[in-house]
């Protein structure tokens, strides 16, 4: 278990944010942060990290005290368990991938892991290239690489998808998610994009100005736990047409556009930008709005 109590004052764009979380997750489940802009995700990650003392609180991992404001105890960031992917590679240019990979081990740490790591994230035909040979795609896999060569027990992951298409993004979405479970690690990742949160997490908290609003399961958070079916997709609706007494709302799922018929009390609620869910209940597709 992590028993997270934090707080910390910030700087927001409304005035002063006093952050104030406390909560307790499940070590070995793929956590999602999600909330608006200035809401305190990114803190909340370096608080964990030790990138950022608190002005109170504590995190405990297991047996192990990372932070403890009243004890006094403030473990430096290379002493916690951790792996961090941020936005930005952060890549040494003049190395090889694998260089940077070997660069990232622990003294005396065996080399296996690196053998390992460039066979789990599809690296081989990389592992001699310099970054500046690489598209945006494969830095970050070189980026997520390097974060798991010390085999941490908490990888946190700021929005490291956020620059990338959608068919790159849903790639290194795959490797997260292979990496997470071959590791079996606790990671806690930023993310907006709901369709992504639903796919990769297990949990999710909600931030609103330095606050958890809401936390549980993804998909019973977005819809309200309204829907119980056995397919359910996400999607963002494209265009509405209306045709006699039904609506034909037309959703971007990945990279597939899928009509669907609503009536027009399903209808009144939805636009186009809206990020939907579509269940299958009973043979008939259904379409909610996620909250």
């Amino acid at each position: 278990m992590i028993d997270i109590s934090l707080q910390k004052l910030l700087k927001s764009p409304g005035g002063r944010m006093n952050l104030n979380v406390q909560v307790k997750l499940e070590e070995g489940k793929l956590i999602t942060v999600y909330g608006k802009s200035g809401a305190g995700k990114s803190t909340l990650l370096m608080l964990l990290a030790g990138l950022m003392d608190p002005e109170k609180g504590y995190v405990k991992v297991g047996d192990e005290i990372w932070t403890d404001t009243d004890k006094k105890i403030m473990l430096p960031p290379q002493k916690r368990k951790i792996g961090f992917v941020f936005q930005e590679y952060a890549l040494f240019p003049n190395m090889t991938v694998r260089e940077n990979l070997l660069f990232a081990q622990a003294k005396g740490q065996p080399g296996t892991i690196v053998d390992q790591l460039v066979e789990i994230i599809d690296l081989g035909q990389l592992q001699n290239r310099k970054p500046n040979t690489l598209s945006g795609g494969q830095k970050q896999r070189v980026a997520l690489a390097r974060a798991l060569v010390r085999k941490p027990r908490l990888l946190l992951m700021d929005e490291p998808l956020s620059a990338l298409d959608h068919e790159m993004r849903v790639k290194l979405q795959t490797y997260i998610l292979k990496a997470h479970r071959e590791f079996n690690l606790t990671t806690l990742l930023i993310s907006h994009d709901v369709s992504e949160i639903i796919r990769l997490s297990d949990f999710m908290i909600e931030l609103d100005q330095g606050l958890i609003i809401r936390q549980g399961d993804p998909v019973g958070m977005f819809t309200n736990d309204r829907v119980n079916a056995k397919f359910q997709f996400t999607g963002e609706i494209m265009s509405m047409v209306k045709q006699d007494f039904i609506v034909i709302v037309t959703v971007l799922i990945g990279r597939n556009l899928v009509k669907v018929i609503a009536n027009d009390q399903e209808a009144a609620v939805l636009e186009i930008g809206d990020k939907v869910l579509i269940a299958s209940k009973a043979f008939n597709p259904i379409i909610h709005k996620i909250s």
